[in-house]
Order: structure tokens, then sequence, then C-alpha cells
């Protein structure tokens, strides 16, 4: 047993706690689970598949958002989402080489 409990967290596992808090909601699973592959989607769209409100899906977009889980961009007025592959395979494979290394 590593006694050391107060240890600093590693740098790559900081973005990892947000990431899961994020993914633990069912309504954000949901959400994410409405992307096809490569697919961007505004919060218009999300709403209309959806059983929340507006103000509800753009909170969990949010969520998504500064999780690192969902990438966006403005286009006029519209805010366009999309699944930020490459940042959550990184952060899943992180905790899998950690398992696979320690455990």
């Amino acid at each position: 047993m590593n006694k050391n409990y107060m240890r600093a967290i590693p740098k790559e596992w900081r973005n990892i706690s947000k990431v899961f808090t994020a993914l633990g909601d069912e309504h954000r699973q949901r959400i994410l689970l409405t992307f096809e592959p490569g697919e961007r989607l505004n919060v218009g769209q999300i709403v209309e598949v959806a059983t929340l409100s507006r103000s509800a899906v753009s909170h969990h977009l949010r969520i998504l958002r500064e999780a690192g889980v969902l990438e966006s961009v403005k286009e006029g007025k519209e805010v366009y989402f999309w699944i930020a592959k490459g940042f959550l395979v990184e952060a899943i494979e992180t905790v899998l080489s950690h398992i696979r290394n320690t455990a």
C-alpha cells in the first residue's frame, strides 16, 4: 500500500475528474449518444430529441464543454458542438494505462 495519500495528483490526471463527473450524469450520457460519428449539432437539434428543456440542455452542454468532452464553435447565432474524440480517448487511455501498470 502506498501510504502517501496526500501526494500530488499526476498532471496527466488533472482533467480526468472533470471528465468522469461530466460523464456520470445520465442526461449528459444521452446527449453524447445523440451524436453520430463526426457530427456537429446545435442546441436546438439536441432539444428536438431530448426530454429536457432548452435551458437544461444548454446547462448540460456547458458542463460537457468545460470538462473537455465537447468542443464548440459559434457560427452566426448558432453554437455547434461535437465530441472531442481525441481528448476523450487520451483521458480514458491515461486511466487504463495506470490500471494496467499498477493494479
